[in-house]
């Protein structure tokens, strides 16, 4: 689970009774995509012919452009979701935060899932006794693709999230 209980009004957009801005909706969305992107090799090796987490990623890309509608975001998102279901391993983590990156258009908070997911599979992909090195340098690289409108709030939501995102993000 990486939704807390009770939704952070900083990522609900103003329209809908939050604090977050449209820009700011659309800075956090190109974020998870490029968290998940950076990763989307993992899955690509084992599943070469799969293009649902690649899809789920231009369209959390295409949504920010205005170029499709929300909902469209969302189930590319759930279908790269639904490509991880039989995979174990990186392979699955990285089709997780592709799929987590397609839904920030629809929950501005699922942003943290795909940097997270991104970290898990980078961690997966690591030798055995690497792993949680590997996943700092990903969490401290992520850390440096973050715009500084949203740095903090990021920063933030990953100091209070951090328990139910697998303390990835510890780094």
């Amino acid at each position: 689970m990486i939704l807390p209980k009770v939704r952070d009004p900083r990522f609900i957009t103003i329209r809908r009774g939050g604090t977050l801005t449209d820009p700011d909706h659309h800075l956090l969305a190109l974020w998870a995509a490029t968290c998940a992107e950076h990763v989307l090799g993992l899955f690509e090796a084992e599943r070469p012919d799969d293009p649902r987490p690649r899809d789920a990623i231009e369209h959390a890309r295409a949504w920010v452009r205005g170029e499709v509608p929300m909902m469209q975001a969302r189930a590319a998102g759930g279908h790269a979701m639904g490509a991880a279901r039989d995979l174990k391993g990186a392979a699955r983590h990285a089709a997780y935060a592709a799929g987590q990156a397609g839904a920030v258009a629809h929950v501005a908070a699922h942003e943290l899932g795909a940097a997270a997911y991104a970290i898990k599979a980078v961690r997966a992909a690591a030798p055995r006794c690497e792993g949680d090195a590997a996943g700092r340098l990903e969490c401290r690289w992520q850390r440096d693709q973050l715009p500084d409108v949203i740095r903090e709030l990021v920063l933030d939501d990953q100091r209070l999230r951090n328990d139910i995102c697998w303390s990835v993000f510890d780094c």
